[in-house]
């Protein structure tokens, strides 16, 4: 059973409530109409709650509400006017109306009633006639419509509903899962799903993130960093950083002052793909926007930093911002093949 925050209860009980009482005043207020018109009809009910209770649903979205609301009556209408028969009419205006919002991209369960309701007219709407289409029900429509997008935007939901952008990482942008991947198998599906594609992918990349977490987010990077770094001060000179990279055959040199401090970085493509005088000192050649990864941070925070940021080591600092290890992406591969080998 789905459990709903404080948050989304008191947005779906009072957005009702507000959006409700607001559209049958406003609709009270309209003059003109049969005396016995009802201001607030039974439909916009089942609208507040899709557009209090589940505004991200695709059924809640402004087209399908005033669309499927507005086409679906003035269908009922219709009918009701052409078939003699109550029962024969309310079956052909619901059939009907479901069948032009499925054509017309604005299917809404509320409309439905609609239609019911405009085909079973009682006196005061038959007198009405299609202008029951716009009073009450297209002046009721607009008026939660607009008081939906105030409540759910000021209380932090978005509406209309946007799918948040799926983050990955490169890697996974080229191999996962995409939306036309999703967009496919749901059209294979016998059961079509209430849902849009790029929800389902945003879901999926959340749920890739989770399970990374739980594998890993225990496991902090001081366990897998190598502590046996090799480093050059700023002031030694290019040709003892070249010495010490074919030496210790590594790729990249932290760049460290008196206390271990991390300055900068050289690599063998800084030192090897340039006409620079190996008397220099390494300072001049260094690069000084480091980014550097704190002993305890789980290494489950690398995937990013090292995918999509693009960094191939990352220096490992203690407390004080002291030198104490290296990550490359050899020691994290071998982690992450761990906990793939561990998941199966």
């Amino acid at each position: 059973m789905t459990r709903y925050s404080s948050a989304e209860l008191a947005r779906g009980a009072l957005g009702a409530l507000l959006g409700i009482a607001v559209a049958g005043a406003t609709a009270r207020a309209v003059p003109g109409g049969p005396e016995l018109l009802p201001f607030i009809v039974a439909p916009m009910g089942a609208c507040a709650v899709l557009l209090f209770a589940v505004p991200a649903s695709p059924l809640a979205q402004p087209w399908p509400v005033l669309g499927g609301n507005l086409v679906s009556t003035a269908i009922g209408l219709a009918a009701h006017l052409v078939v003699d028969d109550v029962l024969l009419a309310a079956a052909f205006g619901v059939g009907a109306a479901i069948g032009a919002m499925m054509l017309l991209g604005c299917l809404h369960p509320p409309g439905g009633a609609c239609a019911l309701l405009a085909a079973t007219a009682t006196p005061a709407i038959h007198e009405q006639g299609f202008l029951f289409v716009l009073t009450p029900v297209a002046v009721n429509t607009l008026v939660l419509l607009l008081i939906a997008i105030a409540v759910n935007n000021l209380s932090g939901r978005r509406y209309p509903h946007r799918p948040a952008a799926a983050a990955a990482s490169p890697a996974a942008a080229a191999l996962g899962i995409t939306t036309p991947d999703v967009e496919q198998a749901m059209k294979r599906l016998a059961d079509r799903l209430d849902v849009l594609p790029a929800d389902i992918v945003s879901i999926v990349r959340d749920a890739e993130t989770h399970a990374l977490d739980r594998r890993l987010g225990s496991i902090p990077v001081s366990r897998i960093m190598n502590t046996d770094v090799v480093v050059v001060h700023p002031f030694e000179s290019i040709y003892r950083a070249r010495t010490l990279l074919v030496q210790r055959q590594v790729k990249t040199l932290p760049v460290v002052d008196a206390e271990r401090h991390v300055v900068g970085v050289v690599s063998i493509i800084d030192l090897f793909t340039r006409d620079i005088v190996e008397l220099e000192s390494v300072d001049s050649i260094m690069r000084t926007d480091v980014t550097t990864i704190a002993a305890d941070t789980p290494v489950a925070d690398l995937v990013p930093i090292m995918t999509t940021e693009g960094y191939k080591n990352v220096p490992v600092v203690d407390d004080e911002g002291r030198l104490v290890g290296m990550i490359t992406r050899g020691e994290l591969i071998a982690v992450l093949h761990r906990a793939l080998l561990g998941a199966t």
